[in-house]
């Protein structure tokens, strides 16, 4: 049985969002269907639209960050069932055979795919996904709040587990935005003291809400000498270039630097800066089923939910020039 669903997409590249209808074909065995109730705006989705990346088809339905019920379910599908409560991120599927999805790591999967490269995405009523990409989401989680966590939530989460950052680690947060408002929440309650940069003095206040430890200003090079070889970690959370040689001496002993933004310009690394102090650097993209899971459940425990304001689906194109004019405080959340 096919499903009409009614949708926004963008016709050509940088478009605006018009309403659009498709048909979904017969589910597949290991195939879940959502009814949509809510979807985060990404920044990844304006590059898509804009096909900033160089892949983007068209028509193009956006949205990567949804939440729904679960309204229909192939013959094959585990974990999940009609009327479960999930959320959607980046990913829609992966093969469950190479050797990353068997080891657990579906994110890496060789041809995973995503859930608005090819096909339609969450700016809809309707999304399909394989049922492991379907995360369930407690009872009484909430649905307002809960969609940028399976973007802007499990890029900054995967790195703080996969990195080995400990409880007691000196971790330094880059951006106090989309990603890092999350990620210092994160880190406080992993037991971390938080040190976070940024070039708004505005945000300070609000960072230490969210549970930085100290908040330093980026702008200023003799704060940022004044921690020189103090951080064990360091998450980078935006995606434009920066001074990398006074963050890369802010690093201790065996310390990281590690990004999850999309910095467009190669990031150059003198080798020395390296190697006097066994540090490296490094970078990763979502997490797998697991790990979203486990994120999850850690907002659950510690009510970690993103900084949100909410539009309905019919204003997406003014969701986005709010997105685009740097207004956004601090995820966008489409009612749908």
């Amino acid at each position: 049985m096919s499903i009409s669903v009614k949708a926004y997409a963008v016709l050509e590249e940088g478009g605006a969002l018009q309403p659009f209808e498709y048909e979904l074909d017969e589910i597949g065995p290991e195939q879940v269907d959502i009814k949509v109730e809510y979807c985060g705006v990404c920044h990844s989705d304006m590059s898509m639209v804009k096909n900033e990346w160089g892949m983007s088809t068209y028509p193009l339905v956006p949205g990567h960050e949804a939440v729904g019920t679960v309204v229909a379910a192939g013959e094959h599908v585990k974990g999940v069932k009609v009327g479960d409560k999930v959320g959607l991120g980046w990913f829609s599927g992966s093969c469950m055979h190479c050797r990353p999805c068997m080891t657990g790591n579906h994110n890496m999967c060789v041809s995973a795919e995503s859930t608005i490269v090819e096909r339609h995405g969450g700016f809809a009523d309707h999304v399909r996904c394989h049922w492991a990409w379907a995360i369930p989401l407690p009872d009484g989680f909430d649905l307002a709040k809960a969609g940028p966590l399976f973007c802007g939530g499990i890029t900054v989460f995967n790195p703080i587990v996969t990195g080995g950052v400990k409880p007691l680690d000196r971790v330094g947060v880059i951006g106090i935005g989309g990603l890092g408002h999350l990620v210092l929440q994160f880190l406080a309650k992993w037991g971390c003291e938080v040190t976070a940069f940024t070039s708004s003095p505005s945000k300070a206040d609000l960072a230490r809400e969210m549970g930085a430890t100290h908040v330093v200003n980026s702008r200023d090079e003799e704060a940022m000498q004044d921690i020189a070889g103090s951080l064990d970690f360091i998450l980078n959370t935006t995606n434009v270039s920066l001074n990398w040689p006074l963050y890369l001496n802010a690093l201790s002993a065996f310390g990281t630097f590690h990004t999850v933004g999309a910095v467009l310009e190669p990031i150059p690394v003198p080798a020395f800066s390296l190697i006097g102090g066994h540090r490296s650097v490094s970078g990763s993209p979502l997490g797998s089923p697991a790990l979203t899971r486990d994120m999850v459940s850690f907002c659950n425990r510690h009510d970690i939910f993103p900084i949100t304001e909410e539009f309905a689906l019919s204003d997406v194109n003014d969701a986005f020039e709010h997105l685009e004019a740097g207004k956004a405080r601090f995820r966008i959340v489409l009612k749908v």
